[in-house]
């Protein structure tokens, strides 16, 4: 199965500015093919000059480095090359309907540079009683261009890659990379076979419902909660006014200034301490569940996270005036609801419990909290406050979250037992090997037998353009 990970390293003041060079030279390469994309899209169909040219898909970055752009001979032709191919693997993503279109990558935020095998080896360190590896150390570089050992810290056994990415994130470097250990991992389909066996009584002792909400994160059928600790959300409170203080300074600066750029970087480590208390959440969460013996089959509500933070739509009223329309309220629940883990704990416990030989799926939401897990009795006055329940049939009174947890629970039993547990097949967009050996990027998805050619939208709207199957740009069009 693919083991993935994730180790801090600390490179030197001069290794971190190379760094730094490359992880920009691959982002020009990667825009520019951007730029080069919607320039042949938007020109192509009105330019007589560009009658019957296909618009490229292609790898090619030689045609960047010019005169003017004399730094992107100062980086190994690697990464440049590795810029184009993570435009195309972008592209691939689009054909196969997993993405939109590759975007303009921006010069904020986190930051890295994707290395291949050709730069970078981890030699093996033996231990000096036993003679057996005790750890790996990390150099980059070729001959022309030597970087050197770059210090990192491998907080658990890890086996060498075939490539790995180094990134940047409010000052933080962080080296990361997957490989196969080798061990088999059972599908999805066999899984839910081996719990179809159990029968309802039996397959519910090892069902957990798991219900999502803002002010509780995930909260257990079996009346576990899973939430921020005190000192978690007192620090958070702390760091998100620490926060805003520094954007209005920032806001007052002139853009590009020293002062500007300090603001910047305090906003960075104080959004930085979020973005990690979050992920520790999740991943502890997650293990916690996967690892629990009684447990095989995890149940959540199905949320589309995408349409439940999307912003307020603007009202007017009969006179075309503009009029409130809850937006400051919406967009505070938005808030609440991206920084509850709800995604993230899901995605980790997806994968985690795959490999112990256990399921985690979805069950439609509806009505779900209002629904009486003891008699089933569906009805909006089950509700009488946001954390309590109360069966107006059978007067079961529970709390409101562990009550739809049950529900939950209850559904999924029922819907791996029906046989209606299908999961989809999901699509892939890989980065593989031709023939002669270049790295491309090609969905993994069968393509058709013949080749041919197909009319698909390249434009914004429904401007049919002619492709190639291949999703490759021949050496010579036909003008």
């Amino acid at each position: 199965m693919q083991i993935g990970n994730r180790f801090r390293c600390y490179p030197t003041p001069s290794q971190a500015q190379t760094l730094l060079a490359w992880i920009g030279c691959q982002r020009f390469i990667y825009n520019a093919k951007v730029g080069e994309d919607r320039y042949f899209r938007r020109f192509a169909r009105k330019s007589l000059g560009h009658t019957g040219v296909r618009t490229p898909i292609d790898q090619q970055y030689s045609h960047f480095k010019t005169e003017q752009t004399p730094w992107l001979g100062e980086v190994p032709s690697q990464i440049l090359r590795n810029g184009a191919t993570l435009w195309k693997q972008a592209y691939g993503r689009y054909f196969s309907k997993l993405a939109g279109r590759p975007t303009i990558q921006r010069k904020i935020g986190c930051q890295s540079v994707w290395i291949t095998s050709e730069l970078f080896s981890f030699k093996p360190v033996p231990n000096k009683d036993t003679g057996e590896i005790s750890r790996y150390t990390l150099h980059i570089g070729t001959a022309k261009f030597a970087l050197g050992e770059i210090k990192f810290t491998a907080h658990k056994d890890f086996k060498p890659p075939a490539s790995l990415h180094i990134s940047i994130h409010a000052g933080r470097w962080h080296v990361s990379f997957n490989y196969d250990d080798g061990v088999p991992e059972p599908s999805v389909q066999q899984t839910t076979e081996y719990l179809m066996q159990f029968t309802e009584s039996e397959l519910r002792e090892v069902t957990v419902g798991l219900d999502r909400g803002v002010s509780l994160p995930l909260a257990g059928s079996d009346g576990q909660r899973f939430e921020f600790s005190d000192i978690q959300q007192r620090r958070l409170a702390k760091q998100e006014r620490h926060k805003k203080r520094w954007q209005r300074r920032q806001a007052r600066r002139s853009k590009g200034s020293k002062n500007w750029l300090k603001a910047t970087r305090k906003v960075a480590r104080y959004q930085r301490y979020g973005v990690d208390v979050r992920r520790d959440l999740a991943h502890k969460t997650s293990f916690n569940l996967a690892t629990d013996p009684r447990y095989k089959l995890f149940v959540f509500e199905a949320l589309k996270l995408a349409n439940m933070t999307k912003r307020a739509k603007p009202k007017q009223d009969e006179h075309g005036r503009w009029i409130k329309n809850g937006a400051s309220a919406k967009s505070g629940l938005n808030k609440a609801i991206l920084a509850s883990t709800w995604g993230k704990t899901k995605a980790y416990l997806d994968y985690k419990s795959r490999r112990l030989g256990k399921l985690a799926i979805e069950v439609p939401a509806f009505y779900s909290s209002q629904e009486c897990a003891a008699c089933g009795h569906t009805h909006s006055d089950n509700r009488p406050s946001r954390a309590a329940f109360v069966c107006q049939r059978c007067n079961h009174t529970d709390h409101a979250d562990h009550n739809a947890a049950v529900v939950l629970a209850k559904r999924g039993v029922r819907l791996v037992l029906s046989g209606a547990c299908v999961q989809k097949k999901s699509k892939k967009c890989g980065i593989l090997k031709n023939k002669v050996g270049e790295v491309i990027s090609e969905p993994v998805a069968s393509m058709p037998p013949t080749l041919g050619e197909t009319e698909v939208s390249r434009v914004g709207g429904n401007t049919p353009t002619l492709w190639s199957l291949t999703q490759e740009t021949p050496a010579t069009a036909s003008a």
